[in-house]
């Protein structure tokens, strides 16, 4: 079949929408017409070759849409279900098998080759030769239509609007799931949030859910932490007024129990230890570029017993996890419509723009009729 795709071309380059030719589904795979698909940072950096997408490809991993074909071995979708979709995962590693398919030993492939993790094959092609890459993160939801795997779709209730679940495939249920899964944040406890974009404003909602007493959001952008104030932070401080670490020292006594970096700059990362308490953890969640390096006192970390670790897709089994974001959401407890603004998908260069430039939060494109609203 045919459809419109919106295809990084050369590193750096615009996203381009063209016309694809789109081929047959194998037995775990699933044709989801998409009504949506949210924008993340991580399209954006590569897009940029912070991480070495192979190019031409179509990126977009923050689908949602309906499904209008599933291959002979699919069982838990079927025709005309709504799905969200996530990341992918083998289902055989021994993470996977643990339940945590977000660290996947074969996360790489399955996610970042442009290809099926199988055969290094696409489902995309323009013309009868030009190869064009496919299943980003399973997905490559920029498109009109996708190819995702049964491994990788979250069915959804009819009533829930695409435009709105579309990102917690990976954005919401990355900031969400820190508070939530990885850290298990306990009532009364206090947290840092270092970055107030979409993913750092999911752990403020999710920080809130979960009783912290203490919720202060780092940001440089004022709009960003009056929005992260409504939303339930305790505290906020702009970041290029004062110094982040003596201010949490100062209004905690002894810093916090956790601290999240969203931002993916290193220096922001040193900022996270430093203002954590003895026993504190902070989660590095922010992707820089791929060599990045960080410094940090070693013995800070060594005689507090301070905790630094990596979360990826916020320790989620999506089939799982996005079905409890979104009943929070419907009971008024996780208004992530706050921080979303929609796009026609012929304004993607606009939305990606407005991402970059911190005017948008989290931009949302629509892609037909079918993605907005419910």
């Amino acid at each position: 079949m045919r459809i419109t795709a919106a295809v990084t071309e050369t590193p750096g380059g615009p996203f381009v929408l063209s016309e694809l030719e789109l081929g047959e589904l194998r037995a775990d795979e699933v044709l989801v017409s998409i009504g949506a698909a949210g924008i993340c940072h991580t399209d954006l950096i590569c897009r940029d070759q912070w991480i070495p997408v192979p190019l031409p490809a179509v990126l977009g991993h923050e689908g949602a849409g309906v499904v209008a074909a599933v291959g002979a071995g699919v069982t838990h979708v079927a025709v005309g279900e709504r799905v969200g979709l996530s990341f992918d995962s083998c289902g055989a590693c021994p993470c996977c098998l643990r339940a945590k398919p977000s660290y996947c030993h074969n996360f790489f492939a399955h996610n970042f080759a442009a290809s099926r993790a199988s055969d290094e094959s696409s489902v995309l092609s323009r013309g009868e030769d030009e190869y064009i890459g496919s299943h980003f993160f399973g997905q490559s939801s920029f498109a009109t239509a996708s190819v995702a795997r049964e491994r990788n779709v979250v069915g959804i209730s009819s009533h829930i609007p695409l435009d709105v679940v579309a990102p917690f495939g990976c954005g919401i249920q990355t900031g969400a799931g820190a508070v939530l899964n990885t850290l298990a944040v306990p009532p009364g406890a206090s947290l840092a949030v270092f970055g107030t974009g979409a993913v750092g404003l999911a752990a403020v909602l999710a920080a809130v859910i979960a009783g912290a007493s203490t919720i202060i959001g780092v940001d440089l952008l004022p709009a960003r932490l009056e929005l992260s104030a409504e939303l339930g932070a305790t505290h906020t401080i702009d970041a290029t007024k004062l110094d982040a670490v003596e201010q949490i020292l100062r209004l905690t006594g002894h810093g916090v129990d956790f601290a999240l970096e969203t931002t993916g700059v290193p220096a922001v990362l040193r900022s996270a230890v430093d203002c954590l308490a003895p026993l504190g953890t902070a989660c590095v969640i922010g992707a820089p570029a791929h060599g990045s390096e960080v410094s940090l006192d070693i013995n800070a970390v060594l005689t507090g017993g301070r905790t630094v670790r990596g979360v990826v897709e916020g320790d989620s089994v999506p089939q799982l996890f996005v079905p409890a974001l979104i009943r929070h959401w419907e009971q008024g407890r996780f208004p992530v419509e706050r921080l979303i603004t929609h796009y026609d998908f012929d304004a993607i260069e606009q939305a990606a723009a407005d991402a970059q430039a911190g005017r948008t939060i989290k931009p949302v494109l629509r892609m037909s009729s079918a993605g907005v609203g419910s």
